[in-house]
């Protein structure tokens, strides 16, 4: 049976809006096993980007615990939380958020350049990963000299710089065409298939998230199916 790597226990997130109190999760329950892709849908202020964020330890729950790989990153304070990222946790954006000044081997060796403890060289493992995306002709290109798809996919080598256990993707098809959506959905699944990465997607496209073995759909704060997969 494959390890829990998230593990989320009545999480709730209230934000403030002037006098009022919004109910972003309202006790959310789930977990996601080892080497899954678990896609999360659901209409737009569900929660789905709001619940991401606490599992990548970009923000803190209001109530519930949130496990990664077995540690409990709820009450952590921001330098535990940047070591949890900087070690087990690889993020996907809509907007790439690539450094428009560096090359795309720039942009993908930058997060080992950072890592405490790097267990890669930069340059040879950054060439690694943009050949096995398909980009070993684009590594010496900036963003602006790239596509959409081919900056995603950038996107997604820097977010494996690491060799994370856990992916997590916020709409990373959202500002992509069709075409470069699948591309970016194939790379995902290659990744998962060659290197066991647990990998989550928060979509609004019910296609890109059938690629997925999971789907669990988030409506008003709450899962209301596929909050658990196969024991």
């Amino acid at each position: 049976m494959a390890n829990i790597v998230i593990r989320a226990q009545d999480v709730a997130k209230d934000l403030p809006l002037g006098s009022h109190t919004i109910h972003a999760l309202r006790g959310v329950d789930m977990e996601i096993r080892a080497g899954e892709m678990v896609g999360i849908i659901g209409p737009s202020g569900s929660g789905k980007s709001t619940l991401l964020g606490l599992i990548g330890g970009l923000d803190t729950p209001t109530r519930g615990t949130i496990e990664i790989d077995g540690v409990n990153i709820t009450r952590m304070n921001e330098d535990q939380l940047t070591e949890i990222r900087n070690e087990k946790i690889g993020f996907i954006f809509q907007f790439f958020n690539l450094i428009p000044t560096l090359t795309a081997l720039e942009n993908v060796a930058l997060p080992i350049q950072f890592a405490r403890k790097p267990q890669f060289n930069p340059d040879k493992r950054a060439k690694e990963l943009l050949d096995l995306l398909g980009l070993k002709d684009r590594m010496r290109h900036r963003p602006s000299e790239l596509s959409g798809g081919q900056q995603q996919r950038v996107a997604i080598a820097r977010a494996l710089a690491n060799n994370p256990p856990l992916l997590l993707a916020d709409e990373p098809t959202g500002n992509l065409d069709t075409e470069s959506g699948q591309m970016v959905m194939q790379a995902l699944q290659e990744i998962r298939r060659s290197s066991g990465t647990t990998v989550v997607i928060v979509t609004h496209d019910a296609h890109i998230a059938e690629r997925a073995d999971r789907v669990m759909t988030l409506v008003d704060g709450t899962i209301i199916n596929g909050s658990t997969g196969p024991g």
